[in-house]
């Protein structure tokens, strides 16, 4: 960190954005893989609830089919962890939701759940950082389940259900590990390449820590699996030479001299990693010790207990008092719950649909809150036109609204990734057309209810998220600067200790990479909040300067780099 001080400044007002909201984005690169995957859970179910003739049930089961969605950027080992403790999550909140709804016919109790087990999963979404789709999947499925006719002596079959349809999402979430054990390591591999080759090619500010974040990344997914495979073993060295790139191009940058891995290589690398064929198997990095790099079982096991343990610690620290994920929390339930209120006084029958749009809106900040609000709305409205069109084939027969649900199910998750506004698309026919496996509504009506509740939900969302402001923004970012000078100070001890050994340094590099990291991350939250100080951009900067000096000049002492002795010192 910079000697100079984080000082208060000013506060100011952000521009929300305009242009760009609705701009479509590349695909995703696995895109077919959560939406295959939600396909085959929902399928199997479905199509036996239908020869069953008990399609009035499918919205139990949908609720664990779409557990299948997690996960997918996840190592095995994790993803397996992670849709496990979904299912669980999934099935705690409908046992809250179908408790509730079987003792109660109040609208005004029900919403004042809905919006409080709204609140409660997007605290742990973002606690846990479970990744997409996030909490808005588990706040459609209670929300709903808490405005259908139920009665208690139902709720154990219906949460078993819920709990079979889970486990058929894990296994078909699990199951590709048996024939591509080491899938997701190599896309996160191929990433970090990838990345490290723009910032190769373009050295800046955002090319950096998109890299930075990549690496980290795919050493992160390479720790959490067990016993070191052969596989696993090059993809360890294509993550060094993807660092080695990064600590270069730094190092260049500010006036050295380095001989690196070229963006055409690190390209190729990463073009094969991403293949069905062999992991390239580059040569090592000049000057590294190969064991320094590999992972022996003994090591995995520790670094997993050691992981656990400290997930368990951060959890507990980030939802105690003083937790940064508590101020969107407040805006979850103030909206969720004004917005339920707001539309069950205006008339509408599924009040449900006004609190998941508001809690969809809200994001890591108001910037990013208010563009997902245009997206919802220009989604939904454009959703419920593409339901009026398509009801009168759903309603040919039973298999056929079978079928068209799964297709609005593939079609979402393949789409969502170009857009959210895309994506929305074709959620909402999909959660319009789930209503008729209880049975056939107006459909002019269902319209009319699903657009009002959109604007009522994004219009109150939005007014929460500014009357809820999140003070604790700037403190993040002063933490995350002290952190990242912490870390710095301990990497610059290091490499000045001609005792330290590789594991040392190694440990000193990660903890640096990653505080850098954070460092990024806390920076883009606080600089999308209203009425915040100014970010003390000085410091960021040159906090991350610093910081990115002294990991080239730890990869020096590793021997990742070779540097003329002028430019080495940090």
């Amino acid at each position: 960190m910079s000697d100079t001080a984080v000082r208060p400044r000013k506060r100011s007002v952000h521009r929300l954005p305009v242009t760009g909201v609705l701009r479509l984005k590349s695909p995703a690169e696995i895109w077919y893989k959560p939406a295959l995957s939600v396909v085959v859970a929902s399928a199997v179910p479905n199509l036996l609830l239908y020869s069953l003739d008990r399609l009035d049930l499918v919205m139990y089961t949908m609720a664990g089919s779409l557990c299948a969605l997690y996960g997918h950027n996840l190592p095995y080992a994790r993803r397996a962890h992670t849709v496990l403790r979904v299912v669980l999550g999934m099935a705690a909140g409908l046992a809250v939701s179908l408790v509730a709804a079987s003792l109660t016919g109040s609208a005004a109790v029900l919403i004042a759940v809905g919006a409080l087990l709204a609140a409660v999963q997007k605290a742990f979404c973002d606690a846990t950082r479970i990744g997409p789709p996030g909490n808005v999947i588990f706040a459609f499925v209670t929300s709903a389940a808490l405005f259908a006719p139920q009665d208690l002596g139902q709720v154990p079959g219906h949460m078993a259900l819920i709990l079979a349809a889970g486990a058929f999402s894990w296994l078909v979430t699990a199951g590709p590990a048996l024939w591509h054990r080491e899938g997701p390591e190599r896309l996160a591999t191929a990433r970090a390449l990838d990345a490290a080759a723009s910032y190769a090619q373009d050295p800046g500010a955002r090319n950096r820590h998109a890299a930075a974040a990549a690496v980290q990344a795919a050493w992160q997914s390479l720790l959490a699996t067990g016993r070191p495979t052969p596989v696993r073993q090059r993809l360890e060295r294509l993550v060094v030479h993807a660092e080695r790139a990064l600590a270069t191009t730094t190092t260049t940058t500010t006036g050295g001299h380095a001989g690196g891995d070229g963006p055409e290589e690190l390209r190729g690398w990463a073009a094969r990693t991403r293949g069905r064929g062999p992991v390239p198997d580059p040569p090592p990095a000049p000057g590294t010790v190969e064991q320094l790099f590999g992972i022996d079982a003994e090591r995995a096991g520790q670094r997993m207990r050691r992981g656990r343990r400290e997930a368990r610690r951060r959890l507990l620290r980030a939802l105690g008092p003083g937790s940064p994920v508590l101020p969107t929390a407040v805006r979850t339930l103030v909206g969720c719950a004004l917005a339920g209120y707001a539309s069950s006084a205006l008339g509408v029958g599924h009040p449900y649909w006004a609190i998941v749009t508001a809690a969809s809106v809200y994001q890591q900040n108001l910037s990013l809150s208010w563009s997902r609000a245009l997206q919802r709305t220009v989604g939904n409205l454009l959703g419920v036109l593409v339901f009026a069109a398509v009801i009168p084939l759903a309603r040919v027969s039973p298999l056929v609204l079978v079928l068209c649900v799964l297709c609005f199910n593939f079609a979402a998750e393949a789409l969502i990734t170009r857009n959210y506004w895309l994506g929305s698309v074709a959620v909402t026919p999909m959660a319009l057309l789930i209503l008729e496996f209880g049975g056939f509504q107006p459909a002019g009506e269902l319209v009319a209810d699903r657009a009002l509740d959109t604007l009522v939900g994004v219009a109150v969302g939005l007014l929460a998220a500014v009357a809820v402001t999140n003070r604790r923004a700037s403190g993040l970012v002063e933490r995350a600067l002290a952190a990242t000078g912490d870390a710095r100070e301990r990497a610059e001890r290091a490499v000045a200790d001609p005792a330290s050994g590789p594991q040392a340094l190694e440990a000193a590099r990660r903890r640096l990479t990653s505080s850098l990291v954070e460092l990024r991350d806390a920076s883009d939250v606080a600089s999308g909040e209203w009425w915040q100080r100014a970010l003390p951009e000085e410091e960021l900067l040159a906090a991350e300067q610093a910081g990115h000096r002294t990991l080239a000049a730890t990869a020096q002492r590793q021997g990742l780099i070779t540097l003329p002795p002028a430019n080495g010192a940090v």
